[in-house]
């Protein structure tokens, strides 16, 4: 347990997050750096970066109100507050991805309504399944799907991302490193803290498991409506055709080769392998999704 309390005490969070890799920056990026004018000015990748940014929202604050309401269901101190650092990593990514929309033009007073305008009613449903779990205190349950599902899920999203931006959009690019460094910290507290939790209370496998099945079929179907109707695709390839964009690369394969439909097949296969890895390790069996 010595272990466990000093590589997710709060003091260590200090260091390595608002004192390390946060240091200098201002909403998760270098100060100065902006949205660049090839996305600002083209109305359909404009929108489109909107849309997607809502998602990061919706997620982020799914994650939010999950850590925080898991802070007083946590059995042990070491638990209680290493979830209250999280809630500040969550927190923070609500602030940084808002600020995003608002760096794209959406106006504070337009908030909320954007956010229910574009937010995907999958990923709203893959929140609702958690923070059931969340708001009956359900702590091994709860852990599961916010550390090990959203977490896993958020941070296979992020590094496809920063591949994806990391040449052509810099302020975007640091703020999903920063990011991807808080999920990773995120996930490896819900391995180190729910294998022995599950090994304690056995009879909580299959709920657990099945509602690793729920959040997946959410997710895949919010990976497919967002793939599949993404009007922005031919737009993305054209200006990475005009400014000769250098190849990006992620899980091995060239994102500027493939077809929407393409990454979406290699995210979530990213995705479910990742969860299977994880879940194998805390003692619980991965549950196939129906397929969306």
């Amino acid at each position: 347990m010595s272990d466990f309390l000093s590589a997710y005490s709060i003091q260590n969070w200090l260091e390595s997050c608002p004192q390390g890799y946060l240091e200098n920056t201002e909403f998760g990026h270098a100060p100065g750096e902006h949205e660049p004018e090839l996305l600002l000015g083209n109305k359909i990748i404009h929108e489109e970066t909107i849309r997607t940014t809502v998602q990061l929202v919706v997620g982020e604050r799914c994650a939010l109100a999950a850590s925080s309401g898991l802070i007083n269901a946590a059995p042990d101190e070491a638990s209680k507050r290493f979830l209250a650092t999280q809630t500040l990593d969550e927190a923070r990514h609500v602030e940084i991805f808002t600020h995003r929309l608002y760096d794209l033009g959406v106006r504070k007073d337009q908030l909320e309504d954007v956010i229910k305008q574009y937010a995907n009613k999958n990923l709203v449903s893959f929140a609702q399944v958690l923070l059931e779990k969340v708001d009956k205190k359900d702590f091994v349950a709860g852990v599961v799907g916010q550390n090990i599902v959203l977490e896993g899920m958020a941070f296979s999203v992020f590094e496809m991302m920063y591949a994806m931006n990391e040449t052509m959009n810099a302020k975007f690019a640091h703020t999903l490193s920063g990011t991807i460094a808080d999920e990773r910290r995120h996930v490896g507290f819900g391995e180190n803290r729910i294998g022995s939790l599950i090994k304690e209370f056995p009879e909580k496998r299959a709920e657990v498991e099945r509602m690793q099945r729920d959040m997946s079929y959410f997710m895949l179907a919010a990976f497919a409506d967002a793939f599949r109707n993404n009007r922005a695709a031919e737009e993305f390839d054209r200006i990475n055709a005009d400014h000769k964009v250098p190849a990006q690369q992620w899980q091995g394969r060239e994102l500027t080769a493939m077809k929407p439909e393409e990454i979406e097949g290699v995210l979530a296969d990213t995705v479910l392998k990742e969860f299977k890895v994880r879940l194998g390790r805390i003692g619980l069996q991965y549950q196939t999704p129906v397929q969306p």
